[in-house]
Parts: structure tokens; sequence; C-alpha cells
């Protein structure tokens, strides 16, 4: 009898249609799917890869992400979350259609408001060191991508002017933030509380978030970067194998001959002959 081979599922997130477009691009044999509730994903494979990829259509907002990513994994049980899409930079050296891959990233409204002024309670969540190295290493066979690894603020705002009080605010209490957007923090706090998967926000430059905005986007940069980001995080699932899938991995479960991982006094020959773990208990030492 046989063992089904289990699917390994990347969920891709995003808010806005073009973003969505960008991601969808990418994936073959698509399946429209729909959650009891109602949220529809599509789901086709990453070619050239083990991945399954499921994509969504998410809307605008953090609360938004964080509840329908809460609900996604539930349902799917991905292995990696990525948020993807576009975001205004907040450095001088970010140019637009760059990509800005989140080490971390900041919910900029948390705070107190005292008698001597706003108080921040600053909170941040780290982004996946695997999928972070997995994007380091992708990017350097790149040449058309300027990547930038650095922290990335999330705020229910768009930022349209750089002498606003929120700007202000941003580089006074987030200077190290590279981008602002919308949904990376709930997104990756959804993935933190359901079993601490490994997620990754991802976003490519569109505006310098100042006055500017509107003559940026009416040249087209949305598009511009949301392809970035979508190419980035396509070349990251490449990089970065499914668990118990072909990789080259080195480690204290690195995989042996015949695709055998050996752990402790286990073998697992998941990627080998077999699919699904067979465990045998080891009995004598050679």
């Amino acid at each position: 009898m046989s063992v089904p081979e289990t699917v390994s599922t990347a969920l891709i997130l995003t808010a806005l249609p073009l973003e969505y477009a960008a991601v969808r691009a990418h994936i073959e044999e698509r399946r429209e799917r729909t959650h009891r509730d109602g949220t529809r994903i599509e789901q086709g494979q990453l070619p050239g890869t083990a991945w399954q990829v499921a994509l969504a259509e998410l809307g605008v907002g953090a609360d938004r992400a964080a509840a329908l990513t809460t609900q996604l994994i539930d349902w799917l049980r991905p292995e990696a979350v990525f948020f993807v899409g576009v975001a205004g930079g907040l450095k001088d050296d970010v140019e637009i259609g760059d990509v800005v891959v989140g080490t971390q990233v900041y919910e900029i409204h948390g705070g107190k408001q005292a008698p001597e002024g706003f108080l921040v309670r600053p909170k941040s969540l780290p982004g996946s060191h695997a999928l972070e190295q997995a994007a380091r290493f992708a990017v350097r066979d790149m040449p058309d991508v300027r990547p930038h690894f650095a922290p990335i603020a999330t705020g229910d705002v768009v930022l349209a002017d750089a002498d606003s009080e929120i700007a202000k605010f941003i580089r006074r209490n987030y200077n190290d933030a590279a981008a602002i957007e919308m949904e990376g923090y709930g997104a990756t706090q959804a993935a933190h509380l359901n079993g601490r998967l490994d997620s990754l926000v991802v976003r490519g430059i569109s505006d310098h978030a100042n006055a500017d905005k509107h003559k940026a986007d009416a040249k087209g940069s949305q598009p511009l970067a949301a392809r970035q980001a979508a190419a980035v995080t396509v070349a990251v699932l490449r990089r970065h194998g499914p668990r118990g899938g072909s990789s080259d991995q080195e480690g204290p479960h690195a995989r042996g001959e015949g695709g055998a991982t050996y752990g402790g006094d286990h073998i697992d020959f998941r990627g080998g002959t077999f699919y699904g773990p067979v465990t045998g208990k080891r009995t004598e030492q050679r």
C-alpha cells in the first residue's frame, strides 16, 4: 500500500489586486477554493519546486490581516507565510523599485497618553531567520533587484507627507525602519501565535511616503514594486525547500544517503524512497 505524499503549502498574502496579480503570474495549475466562512484563495504549484502556493487577497489593514491570516492558517496548515506587496520608503537610500525584506516588523501605534505626552510602547516581531537567510542568498542571483534587509513599520495610515506629525513620530521612535505599510504586523503576529510559523514580509517600494506619492503612482510605480516583491518571494521559496523536501541541509538532522534524515535514534526517509516518516529503533552501535 502506498503512502500519499504530504503537501507542503506556502501561504502568500496580499492586500491589493495588483499585488495579487504579480504573485499569481508565477503560479501554475491554479484552482479556486473557498473557506466555509467565505474567504477565497487560489491554490497552485510553484513550478520546479515541491511547494503548493495558496494565494489570498485580504484587503487593507492590520486587524483584517491578522484575523484572516489566522483563519487561513487554521484551514490550510501552511509551512510558511508571506505578506507581499508595495510600501512607502522611509530612507533616502531606499529607491522606488527596491525591495525591503523585513528583518522585523513594528506596530507603530502602541503607547500611553500621559500628561507629559505620548509614551511609546514599541511592539515588534522578527521575520523568520530561515526565510531571511534564504532571501539573502536568493537576491545575490537577482541583478535586477536592489534589496534592503531592514525593519518595516506597520500602521493604519497612508503616509503621503514626510513633514507630518506621524512621519516625525516614526523617524523619532522607529528610525531604523526602511518602509511603511499597513498589514505586515497583523499577518506576522498571526503566524507567530499560530504555531510560530516561519513568516516574512516582503515589500517593493512604490513611493517615498511623501507629497509626491500620487506622482509616483501615476508613473506606474505600484505595479513595478509589486512585481519586484513577488519575484523576490518566489526566489525565496525556490531557495527554501519544504520540510522533508530535497533541499541541501546540514546540521543536527542532516540528510544522509538515499534521502534519509538522521536524528538521534530515528531515521526519516522523507525525500527518499518512502513518503511520510519511517522510523526504526537503533539496536547496536557500528
